[in-house]
């Protein structure tokens, strides 16, 4: 890494004007002085408009095209940086200095990616905030593939929301892959074979949270569930991803019975609706891309290009990777 490395930030919008006003001023108002590219998936809010006006330059990707690794990796070449940092609107840095701190792994050499501690949004409820909690702790830390012992699955857990990249690293795996979700897990999961670090800067803060319904949660684990079955990059057992997600279910309910118990039966419906979803997105890979459609949260992929394909029984599981 060059001693003063250019600073790329990529944020990945749709209907996301309500978000600028939040998102923008600490990026734009940085030291750093990053260039900032606002990338908008073809929506009308006026997103593209206010960007311009607060100073980002911006780049258009139509809605039919938009994918998740492959329109980041449009905006990481677009920028071409030394570092490139990757953002989603609703992410909202609580200082000017969140940017510096979450780069200095990597200009350190210590690490080429790095992610912040998302904290939930003030408004946030338990069932917001609880996930914060649970993947980021207060201290921060480096990973290594040789940590895998330690960590799990955990081990590539990594979050584009904030997340920043050794653009050089990056190349060294091509970039982000068009994907139906987790070209933050996937890119991670290269590094790390190749011998790089992945570094969490609890020092960097930001406020992400989400309130989902209960089909909302449905339909991202059904997501996520056959993102994870279908890859073929993710040298990680299906045991070591549900292991994962057993230990964040006890410790759920253990907080809750301490302290929250009246919202025990909804707890119980929610884990049962996402366990589902999971379990049908891992037994979906055969199945007819009409149903899977209506399970999931992304009616744009199963209506592009890179849908074409991705519905096939030859695809390689978790376990068969492990085998190999």
């Amino acid at each position: 890494m060059t001693l003063q490395p250019t600073i790329g930030v990529a944020v990945i919008t749709h209907h996301a004007k309500k978000h600028l006003p939040h998102c923008l001023p600490p990026l734009i108002n940085s030291p750093l002085k990053p260039k900032i590219v606002v990338v908008n998936s073809s929506s009308n809010d006026g997103t593209v408009e206010l960007a311009e006006e607060m100073g980002a330059t911006t780049m258009i990707v139509p809605r039919s095209s938009f994918n998740h690794g492959y329109t980041r990796e449009q905006a990481r070449k677009f920028l071409d940086t030394d570092i490139v940092v990757m953002v989603t609107p609703d992410a909202y840095a609580t200082s000017t200095e969140t940017l510096s701190l979450l780069i200095q792994p990597i200009i350190e050499n210590k690490a080429s990616v790095a992610y912040a501690r998302q904290i939930p949004h003030d408004q946030a409820g338990f069932f917001e905030a609880f996930p914060r909690a649970f993947n980021y702790p207060e201290k921060s830390h480096v990973r290594g593939i040789e940590d895998l012992h330690t960590y799990g699955v955990y081990t590539y857990f990594c979050s584009n929301s904030f997340a920043a990249y050794s653009n050089q690293a990056l190349n060294e795996i091509d970039g982000f892959n068009p994907v139906l979700l987790g070209e933050d897990t996937i890119a991670v999961s290269k590094l790390l074979k190749k011998g790089h670090k992945i570094a969490y800067v609890a020092e960097a803060e930001v406020k992400h949270s989400h309130r989902y319904r209960l089909k909302q949660e449905f339909q991202r684990h059904f997501d996520t569930g056959l993102a994870r079955k279908s890859t073929q990059e993710l040298n990680v057992s299906s045991i070591s991803d549900q292991k994962h997600g057993a230990k964040f279910l006890v410790d759920q309910f253990k907080v809750l019975l301490t302290s929250k118990p009246h919202l025990l039966p909804y707890a119980t419906v929610q884990s049962t609706v996402k366990y589902l979803g999971y379990l049908l997105g891992r037994c979906s890979l055969r199945a007819p891309k009409w149903i899977v459609k209506q399970c999931s949260s992304q009616d744009y992929f199963w209506s592009s290009e890179y849908s074409n394909g991705f519905l096939t029984p030859k695809r390689v599981s978790y376990s068969d990777v492990n085998k190999s």
